[in-house]
């Protein structure tokens, strides 16, 4: 199944013997700009503000000061369960005096941000591939009807003797079959190549 991603903000609270939690969730395009979102969301007066972060193969929780296990790592398993990537959650906890217990911190905090990301807006979350384009003047109006049949963005486009030269970014899934179709269209006479070092 394809991972999807926030397609917004997204908050939830609930109550728990008298403790407050509050969870709010944010999409995030790098680790660094989930610790600045963390950092602005959390609120410093709050007893605790545990979190948990995944961005493809990196990601992080925080138990912040409740016992080892019993938020951080909960937060993380709602963001896998519920599928998602490149997203962050932080869930904030206003003590109200009677403890939950392990068993209770973990149902509250993993409750908490499942519910805040299950009735979240969500959006399919798109690998790009990166890719350079080249090709006649000739073939110009048929490789941008081709382009925008495949979801292609182009990044850059310029032209000399030799014809039109493009930088696009596509779906990765859509690749191969834009370059059988561009071999087709053009016999052969329009490249396609893609970019290893892609820019983010």
């Amino acid at each position: 199944m394809a991972l999807a991603t926030l397609a917004a903000p997204a908050q939830f609270a609930l109550e728990a013997r008298k403790s407050r939690f509050l969870a709010r969730a944010c999409p995030v395009d790098s680790p660094e700009a989930a610790i600045a979102w963390l950092q602005q969301a959390s609120d410093p007066a709050a007893t605790h503000n545990c979190w948990a972060y995944r961005i493809g193969a990196n990601y992080r929780s925080s138990d912040d000061g409740e016992p080892g296990g019993s938020a951080g790592r909960p937060i993380l398993a709602a963001i896998d369960g519920q599928q998602l990537d490149h997203v962050a959650v932080v869930v904030t906890r206003w003590y109200g005096g009677t403890n939950l217990g392990v068993g209770g911190l973990v149902r509250a905090y993993g409750g908490a941000a499942a519910e805040c990301l299950r009735t979240a807006p969500r959006r399919e979350q798109v690998d790009w591939q990166h890719a350079c384009l080249d090709c006649a003047f000739a073939l110009a109006g048929a490789v941008h009807a081709l382009l925008d049949a495949s979801g292609a963005q182009k990044l850059h486009e310029h032209f000399d003797e030799h014809g039109l030269h493009l930088r696009l970014r596509l779906p990765a899934s859509s690749y191969a079959a834009l370059a059988d179709r561009l071999r087709d269209v053009s016999r052969g006479a329009a490249s396609l190549r893609p970019l290893e070092n892609q820019p983010p």
